[in-house]
């Protein structure tokens, strides 16, 4: 089959690649469409990602596509059903499957391969879709079910003030729900002006941008005594800095954004002390892909607004290495 192998830092080439087992209890999909997620952007450069990889293998994990094949064991999907999967894997008999974090597997892998024209994850991986959603859209449903897991965490409540710092498609993302949450006052936090607009249709009620305005003065110069949430979704120093910096009183935090493994931030316990934050971080999706769908399937999210653009597989080089469109939003390659 055709695929996007990742090779070794930086090398990534479209080439004639096995295709993967069969398993008994697995489903064959032909995929449609595959995002490019920021944490291929990472092991492109050879960073980590979720789970470790060994080259040569396709990147990408954002799939949605058609079943052409199942195991013999698989009862609830048949050829011809339009699905998503999953890509995160637990084995369900470890200490952390069994007290449901199943995203802490000790045996926890990757069983999707999107860069490529066939996968095949296991059927407890894969969920129907709706008629009515197309595939484009349904290829979201992974990366929002990291938003939802994340939004979780947050635990945004009615009235509650709320900071999203970068927005990236996910923090995008993460504004829209937080609006859906009931958010009296959501802030972005960004350093590109012309985002100002679009962070505005998504829901946001203010929008700073740090290279020009003092974000705290901001803050309070309209009114807003206390920022109850905080969600960081850009994972360098600077911004998980400002993190804590906005964070109010008895504030929560959640590190959404992929920092590199090994670089530490500045941190100062006196001051999570006097505030008394809680802080957390947010890892992959556990128990979110079926509420992913069941929200892209709503009319209260649309998918279309996040997709900034759709790729071939022959040019998602070029975005791994650049990122010039996925800085504007979600950018889909299109499998044929």
């Amino acid at each position: 089959m055709k695929a996007g192998v990742y090779y070794g830092v930086e090398d990534f080439r479209v080439a004639e690649f096995p295709e993967p087992e069969l398993k008994e209890d697995g489903v064959k999909i032909a995929v449609k469409y595959c995002g490019v997620c920021g944490t291929d952007v990472h092991k492109f450069h050879g960073q980590c990602g979720s789970h470790p990889m060994k080259p040569p293998v396709p990147l990408g994990h954002e799939v949605s596509g058609v079943v052409v094949e199942t195991g013999k064991h698989v009862t609830h999907f048949k050829v011809g059903d339009r699905v998503v999967a999953d890509p995160n894997w637990g084995c369900g008999a470890c200490f952390f499957c069994k007290n449901n974090m199943p995203h802490m597997c000790e045996n926890g892998k990757g069983v999707v391969k999107g860069f490529a024209q066939y996968i095949c994850p296991p059927e407890s991986n894969v969920y129907h879709i709706p008629d009515h959603l197309s595939l484009r859209e349904a290829a979201l449903a992974e990366p929002l079910s990291c938003c939802l897991h994340g939004m979780d965490l947050l635990d945004v409540k009615l009235g509650d003030v709320v900071v999203v710092i970068g927005m990236g498609m996910i923090g995008s993302m993460m504004v829209k729900l937080c609006s859906i949450a009931g958010a009296s006052h959501i802030i972005v936090i960004e350093t590109q002006e012309n985002k100002r607009e679009s962070a505005k249709d998504y829901g946001a009620t203010l929008f700073i941008n740090p290279n020009v305005e003092n974000v705290e003065t901001v803050i309070a110069q309209n009114g807003i005594q206390n920022v109850d949430k905080v969600m960081e979704c850009v994972g360098a120093k600077v911004t998980m800095r400002t993190a804590f910096e906005v964070a109010g009183k008895c504030a929560t935090i959640v590190l959404f954004g992929l920092g590199k493994e090994g670089e530490a931030i500045d941190f100062y316990p006196y001051e999570a002390f006097r505030k008394e934050l809680t802080i957390r971080a947010s890892y992959v999706n556990p128990h979110t892909m079926e509420r992913a769908v069941r929200l892209l399937s709503s009319n209260q999210f649309s998918a279309s607004m996040f997709i900034s653009k759709e790729i071939q597989l022959e040019e998602a080089e070029v975005e791994l290495r650049t990122q010039k469109d996925s800085r504007y939003g979600k950018v889909l390659v299109h499998i044929s």
